[in-house]
């Protein structure tokens, strides 16, 4: 009985397209044959619902191009995974614009799943510099940016006030505050995102680069990881969960969670992404207006940050390119850019915005995060980029969690990536 129900959806289903193309003519044949018609757009879930309301202006003026939104799990990982077994299937996909981790344009290109881009289509030199370095591959644009991002460290201003503090700017300093001060105050001292998951590998870089250290070169031909600075890079971390100013608890937060504890006043200082603060800083939020952000410590003075964000890239098997470059140059315009971050609290990729006086106003954290951008580096560019990632949430993990050595965690990591890349 299943396959007799399934085979008469498949004839519903052609008897809509059929009747679907009957009434539209000549006019889709035209749309056909120039590249337009409607879209799809993939994208992980939009967790403030700014992005519906940006294609419901795109509809309205384009009725022969609508965009159907469609919402993938929240984790970047399983929102990976349903677009990589959408691209690997045979034409036509659902999907014909994808928007994907700045990280997945060299996997997806490599893999001959998205097409390469005009750069003439788009603006470009407006964006802020390194966010386009993102997009590209072999020489290649392969994806355009949408979204930006580099991690901040939120810190609670009040506490640091009243204390005589200035927020730090070294991890000695971190480090001191966060096991002093913290417990007079019944907070924990500093978390970021420590569950095995993407969010570690973005922590554990941005610890590996703030000591000047790498993990992979080029293209992600060369391990690069078994190095000094990738040696105090995570036995600075694994030190907090040691010594207890980084809570045992940390081990199993990514975003959400570590952007709930810190709003909820349990935590005097937090590495996250910038829409924690505008969510702690909030109306009704325990900690508004108790808080501030600057950019992330490193060793000696200000860290690296990881270049985050997203891409807006074109199936391979986009059935309107046209329309999917369109509705691109239409979601990266100034206008649009604009409601991105007002709408949707994330950050553009136009320069320009971070300096407009209104949207810094109600913004404060913009010219800390512009800063964080242009100083960002980008996750290690690899074709295999996401077996490279597990691999180094697995083994960072074990070295928070006590089960290794930060020495003995790089030594596996080298011999570990070297099997990926060899």
């Amino acid at each position: 009985m299943r396959w007799i129900r399934a085979a008469g959806r498949g004839l519903l289903v052609l008897v809509v397209i059929l009747t679907g193309y009957a009434a539209t003519g000549a006019r889709a044949d035209e749309g056909a044959a120039n590249g337009r018609g409607p879209l799809t757009l993939a994208t992980a879930g939009d967790l403030t619902g700014y992005l519906g309301p940006l294609l419901e202006g795109w509809n309205r003026a384009h009725p022969d191009e609508r965009v159907t939104l469609v919402e993938l799990p929240d984790s970047a990982d399983e929102t990976r995974a349903q677009m990589a077994t959408d691209l690997r299937g045979a034409p036509p996909g659902r999907f014909d614009v994808l928007n994907i981790d700045v990280n997945w344009t060299s996997e997806f290109a490599a893999a001959g799943w998205i097409r390469p881009l005009p750069r003439d289509r788009f603006p470009l030199d407006t964006f802020l510099r390194p966010v386009v370095s993102t997009a590209t591959y072999d020489g290649h644009l392969y994806a355009v940016p949408y979204v930006t991002n580099a991690g901040l460290l939120l810190y609670r201003k009040d506490v640091l006030d009243r204390e005589g503090l200035a927020p730090p700017r070294t991890w000695a300093e971190l480090e001191r505050i966060a096991e002093t001060v913290a417990p007079k105050y019944g907070l924990d001292g500093y978390a970021g995102q420590f569950l095995p998951y993407e969010g570690l590998t973005v922590n554990a870089a941005e610890a590996v680069y703030s000591a000047g250290g790498t993990i992979l070169g080029g293209e992600g031909e060369r391990v690069t990881v078994d190095s000094a600075a990738a040696r105090e890079g995570i036995g600075f971390l694994a030190r907090g969960v040691r010594e207890g100013w980084i809570p045992r608890e940390a081990l199993t937060y990514k975003e959400e969670e570590s952007k709930r504890a810190f709003r909820d006043g349990r935590l005097l200082f937090l590495r996250n992404w910038p829409y924690a603060y505008v969510v702690a800083a909030a109306e009704g939020s325990p900690v508004a207006g108790k808080i501030g952000a600057v950019p992330l410590p490193g060793p000696d003075g200000p860290g690296t940050s990881v270049l985050g964000g997203s891409n807006l890239a074109v199936s391979s098997h986009a059935r309107h390119p046209d329309s999917a470059a369109r509705l691109i140059a239409y979601l990266t315009s100034e206008r649009v850019q604009r409601q991105v971050l007002t709408r949707g609290a994330l950050p553009p990729v136009r320069a320009d915005l971070y300096e407009d006086p209104e949207l810094v106003r109600r913004f404060p954290y913009l010219p800390t995060l512009r800063e964080s951008v242009l100083t960002a580096a980008p996750r290690p560019k690899s074709a295999r980029y996401d077996q490279v990632s597990l691999v180094v949430q697995a083994v960072v993990h074990d070295a928070l969690a006590g089960r290794h050595t930060p020495e003995a965690a790089v030594r596996r990591l080298a011999r570990e990536l070297d099997a990926i890349t060899g």
